[in-house]
């Protein structure tokens, strides 16, 4: 889900859409916010589980982390497939680029030629496997249009390198195609978003991403 529905394929087979979102971290016991004060929002879709599987890929010395850069090949979900998401920018968005799956032992040549054009890298290797079992929930207008997408991610996470295993819990709230353009009522959406989850007892995000968190960084 992004705050645009993603494009048609480029001549390099790939999609592209902007992510921009919200990340919170919350405990086991955490309720789920009560989303009825957002503006905007009507109704609450029914969960829908998604077993995700990542493996994501960078050189030994992580220069594509270090350019703001990460590429992972992902089952499960509605968006499976290869993904390569950019550094943020705007306000907080980043570009997310997407092939298909196609065979698990190796990248697609498209997928190689992108990451050539953003970083020097070595070889690439798998640098951390992150599981997840996402509950996802629709936040719809009036209209039926997805303003946001809340999900609910119980994350089990393998650092490659060092071996080392770590768990936890998060929340993300993803602008959705029926999310307000960038101005004040986007702002205010996001403002209200942050409250609820405080008020159910999360907090913001300590790693800006999975994979950081992954990799304890």
């Amino acid at each position: 889900m992004s705050a645009a529905d993603p494009s048609s394929p480029d001549d390099a087979g790939a999609t592209h859409s902007v992510e921009i979102e919200l990340k919170f971290d919350v405990d086991e016991s955490t309720p789920l916010p009560d989303w009825s004060p957002l503006p905007g929002v009507a109704s609450v879709g029914e969960p829908e589980v998604r077993e995700l599987d990542a493996v994501y890929l960078d050189s030994d010395d992580l220069a594509l982390a270090h350019a703001g850069y990460a590429v992972r090949r992902r089952t499960g979900g509605p968006d499976e497939g290869w993904h390569i998401k950019g550094p943020r920018h705007g306000e907080g968005g980043r570009l997310e680029q997407q092939w298909p799956l196609g065979p698990a032992d190796e990248i697609p040549d498209a997928v190689a030629a992108a990451l050539a054009s953003v970083a020097t890298v070595r070889e690439l290797a798998p640098i951390a496997r992150i599981r997840n079992r996402r509950v996802a929930y629709a936040l719809r207008d009036a209209d039926g249009g997805v303003v946001a997408e809340f999900v609910d991610d119980h994350v089990v996470a393998t650092d490659e390198r060092a071996g080392t295993e770590r768990t936890w819990r998060e929340w993300e709230f993803e602008l959705g195609p029926a999310a307000p353009e960038p101005g004040p009522d986007r702002r205010r959406l996001f403002a209200k978003a942050g409250s609820a989850v405080l008020a159910a007892g999360g907090r913001p995000a300590a790693s800006a991403s999975k994979l950081a968190r992954t990799l304890g960084y």
